[in-house]
């Protein structure tokens, strides 16, 4: 039980004074406590009624609400609701106000579409070799003509209409090795060129790629990109449409490259934010602590004894 801080009583405090009224009368122990005396009466009754568990505090919740919406109504709009019904068609069908049905459904935890069934459970992977499976995806981020509002916190400096980049990331699952360029477009002989000269890097690290999973973005579904697949030995895999938990360690690790490099710092300049991915990069794959690597960095995950020094060359 939370007491209130300026509480004149507590259920001790009560009990003192039911014991006190006996010989002393309700006025004068009312006087010494600094309560009126019917406070006094009120605890002496009620402890009469329930002994020590009268002197507790009650709900404040009032005995009846004539006024409150009916449980029948209140069932109605919650069997609707889970039948994906709008408020609106709801408070229509059972001749209510939309207010009414909108406080029901907040109330029952149904106010929004996506509280009608429960989250998915996650089902977490890793795939055991390196190269089993690399996740590719393609985040845009706008041009810096200026420091941008992100940095200072004021949406009215924006610079608008100066264009978009394109950042095109890799990451092997097993390894979390990430490979990144920074490209001028998402078209499809733009995301097949970047995947081929990703492969060629995981290959200088000793990682054989054999499948890809990607989004269903127009880049990967060009004939471009379906050429690019047939004629590495890639298996292209992609993702459930709206669903991009499905390609959760790209989502992941793009959300790592925009905080720890696109939005660190306050660049001048487009150029000058790209010239400094290399370095965040590599302290990435070499330095960083993996939360799911046990706090390694990816690249103590490959075991092949000239990796460590192929990846320098």
């Amino acid at each position: 039980m939370n007491i209130h801080k300026n509480a004149r009583t507590t259920p001790w405090s009560r009990a003192q004074m039911v014991a006190r009224v006996g010989a002393e009368g309700a006025a004068a122990v009312a006087a010494a406590v600094g309560v009126s005396e019917r406070t006094v009466r009120k605890w002496v009754a009620r402890h009469a009624a329930a002994a020590e568990a009268g002197l507790r505090d009650r709900s404040s919740r009032p005995r009846r609400s004539p006024t409150a919406t009916p449980p029948l109504l209140v069932s109605w709009v919650e069997v609707l609701r889970r039948q994906r019904w709008p408020g609106a068609d709801i408070a229509r069908a059972l001749h209510v106000s939309e207010t009414t049905v909108a406080r029901v459904l907040r109330r029952r935890g149904l106010a929004r579409l996506r509280q009608l069934e429960p989250p998915p459970p996650v089902h977490r992977y890793e795939w055991a070799r390196p190269g089993d499976l690399v996740h590719v995806d393609i985040k845009k981020l706008g041009r810096i003509g200026r420091i941008g509002h992100r940095i200072h916190g004021n949406p009215r400096t924006r610079v608008r209409g100066i264009g978009w980049e394109f950042v095109h990331v890799a990451i092997d699952d097993a390894t979390r090795l990430a490979y990144v360029e920074v490209l001028g477009d998402e078209r499809g002989a733009t995301s097949a060129a970047f995947v081929w000269r990703a492969l060629a890097w995981f290959r200088r690290h000793g990682i054989r790629v054999r499948r890809l999973l990607s989004d269903n973005g127009t880049g990967y579904r060009s004939l471009r990109f379906a050429r690019l697949c047939r004629s590495a030995g890639l298996r292209h895999l992609r993702t459930r449409p709206y669903t991009p938990r499905t390609n959760g360690k790209a989502e992941r690790f793009i959300q790592t490259l925009l905080r720890e490099w696109a939005y660190r710092r306050a660049y001048p300049s487009s150029r000058q934010r790209t010239e400094a991915l290399p370095a965040w990069l590599y302290y990435y794959n070499w330095e960083r602590r993996h939360g799911a690597l046990r706090g390694r960095p990816p690249i103590s995950r490959l075991v092949a004894p000239n990796n460590l020094v192929a990846v320098h060359s």
